[in-house]
C-alpha cells in the first residue's frame, strides 16, 4: 500500500507539470504511458540538453529552456583586438554569457594592459599578441575568428591583416571610415574565404527583434512614420571619436548609425532618397573636425517616412518611435546596451491601451556573437554580413552630400542586389534560447 501511494504522488506530480509542458516538449503522451520519466524538478537528458516540463500555471508565461552551452574545447576561440572600453567592459563579461564562443587570445597595443586582462579572464599569456604579430595569431588554430574592436579608422588594416592570416572576422561597426574602404575589405574577405559579420548588436536584441516582427506582421496595419533619435553629450575633445582620421566623421557613424541601420532592419527596404542637415556649435573645439548633430529624413519606396537625429551635445536618449495605422510603437532605450522599454498603444474598444511588451533580459553582445560562431560552425552567412556594413556607409555618404548641397539625395538597393527585402542581409538569425 505504502509503496502504491508513492508511486500515485510521484505520478500526480509529474502528470500536473506535463499538462502545461504542451506538445512543445512531447512529454505529456509519455508520462501518461511510461510514468515519470521526466522528473518534474530534476529533469532529463534529451537531444544533447537537460529539459525540464513546464512547472509554471496557464496564467504566468512560459519559461525559457535552460541554458545548452557548448563544452568549452568545441567553441569557436575568438582574439579580441583592441583592449578598449568596450572590450574591457562589455565584451569581455559578454563572453561569460555566450554558449558557442571563448575569448582565446587578446591584440593590444599596451602589453601591460593586455597581461593584466590576460590574467583576470584566465587567458594564456602566450596568446597575448601586438598589432604586428598577424603572422603568430595565424599559427594559432585555436584562434577562428576575431573581434575587431578599435577606432574605426584602424579597422580596414585589421580586418584585411585577419583575413591574410586566414581567421574570419567580426567587426565593430561602423565598418570603416568610408565604402571605398567596406568594399576593400569585403573583397579581402572573400579572397580569403572567411566569413566578414559588422557587429550590429541591435539587430540580435529581442526588444528591436520584437519591434521588427509586429511591424512586419502587419498586426497593428502598415508603418506610415518612423522617429528614431540617438544622442548623448562628448566631454573630452581629445577622445578619439572627435578626430576625423580616426573616427571618419561625429555623431553620425558613431551613434546616428543606429537609427539609419535599425530603420534598414525594421522595414527590410532600402530608402529611395535622403534629405539633412548638420549643425556644429559655433567655437566648441570638440567639434572641429566631425560634426555634433545631425537630423535626417528617409523616403522609402513604400512611402515610409523616417525621420532620424543624432547628437553629441544633448541629455542621453536612445528612442524609437513606429506610428502605424492601428498604433504606436515605442521603444525606449532602444540603441542602449541594456533596459529596453517597448510600449504598443492602440484602441482597445472605447478605450486606448498601451500595452508593456516584457521581454526577458539577454546580452546583446553574446547574442551577436554566439551567432557569428554559429554561422562559422555551420558555414553559414551572417544576417549582418559586410554588405550590410557597406550599404550603411553608403548612405551616410549621401546624408553628408544631402546636408552639404541642401537637396535630397536619390539612394536605392545596391546595384544588382534586386528590390526584395533585406537585400544586404543574411537568413534571420536564430532565436535565442
Amino acid at each position: 500500500m505504502a509503496d502504491d501511494l508513492s508511486v500515485s504522488r510521484r505520478g500526480l506530480l509529474w502528470a500536473g507539470s506535463a499538462t502545461m509542458t504542451g506538445a512543445a516538449l512531447g512529454l505529456g503522451t509519455m508520462a501518461q504511458a511510461a510514468g515519470p520519466s521526466v522528473p518534474a524538478d530534476t529533469g532529463a537528458v534529451q537531444g544533447g540538453r537537460v529539459v525540464f516540463p513546464n512547472w509554471r500555471g496557464a496564467a504566468d508565461p512560459t519559461p525559457p529552456p535552460s541554458p545548452a552551452p557548448m563544452p568549452p574545447a568545441e567553441r569557436v576561440g575568438f582574439a579580441i583586438v583592441g583592449l578598449g572600453r568596450l572590450s574591457l567592459d562589455e565584451l569581455m563579461p559578454a563572453f561569460a554569457q555566450t554558449k558557442k564562443a571563448r575569448v582565446v587570445a587578446l591584440v593590444s597595443g599596451s602589453p601591460e594592459k593586455a597581461r593584466l586582462v590576460a590574467a583576470q579572464y584566465g587567458i594564456a599569456p602566450d596568446t597575448i599578441y601586438g598589432y604586428d604579430e598577424w603572422d603568430r595569431i595565424a599559427r594559432n588554430e585555436a584562434v577562428r575568428a576575431v573581434y575587431v574592436v578599435t577606432p574605426n579608422g584602424r579597422h580596414r588594416d585589421h580586418v584585411l591583416a585577419a583575413a591574410a592570416a586566414g581567421k574570419h572576422v567580426l567587426c565593430e561597426k561602423p565598418m570603416a571610415n568610408s565604402s571605398a574602404e567596406a568594399r576593400e575589405m569585403i573583397a579581402a574577405c572573400n579572397a580569403a574565404k572567411v566569413k566578414l559579420m559588422i557587429a550590429y548588436r541591435i539587430q540580435y536584441e529581442p526588444h528591436n527583434r520584437e519591434v521588427t516582427r509586429l511591424v512586419r506582421s502587419g498586426e497593428f496595419g502598415k508603418p506610415r512614420l518612423i522617429q528614431a533619435f540617438n544622442g548623448q553629450t562628448t566631454g573630452l575633445p581629445e577622445q578619439w571619436r572627435l578626430k576625423k582620421p580616426l573616427a571618419g566623421g561625429g555623431a553620425l557613424p558613431d551613434i546616428g548609425i543606429y537609427c539609419l541601420n535599425t530603420i534598414r532592419a525594421l522595414l527590410g527596404e532600402e530608402p529611395a532618397s535622403i534629405s539633412a542637415e548638420i549643425h556644429s556649435t559655433p567655437g566648441d573645439p570638440k567639434f572641429s573636425e566631425v560634426e555634433e548633430s545631425v537630423a535626417f529624413t528617409l523616403r522609402f519606396p513604400s512611402g515610409v517616412l523616417a525621420q532620424c537625429g543624432s547628437s553629441y551635445g544633448v541629455h542621453e536618449s536612445r528612442r524609437l518611435q513606429v506610428h502605424t495605422e492601428r498604433g504606436d510603437i515605442d521603444l525606449y532605450n532602444a540603441f542602449a546596451y541594456r533596459d529596453q522599454r517597448l510600449v504598443v498603444s492602440h484602441a482597445d474598444g472605447k478605450v486606448e491601451a498601451r500595452d508593456e511588451r516584457v521581454l526577458g533580459h539577454k546580452n546583446q553582445f553574446a547574442l551577436e556573437i554566439d551567432h557569428m560562431a554559429e554561422c562559422i560552425l555551420s558555414d553559414r552567412r551572417p544576417r549582418t554580413p559586410g554588405e550590410e556594413g557597406l550599404q550603411d556607409h553608403v548612405l551616410m555618404e549621401a546624408i553628408y552630400e544631402a546636408a552639404r548641397s541642401g537637396k535630397p539625395v536619390a539612394v536605392g538597393p545596391p546595384a544588382g542586389a534586386g528590390t526584395g527585402l533585406d537585400v544586404t542581409r543574411g537568413p534571420e538569425a536564430e532565436q535565442a534560447g
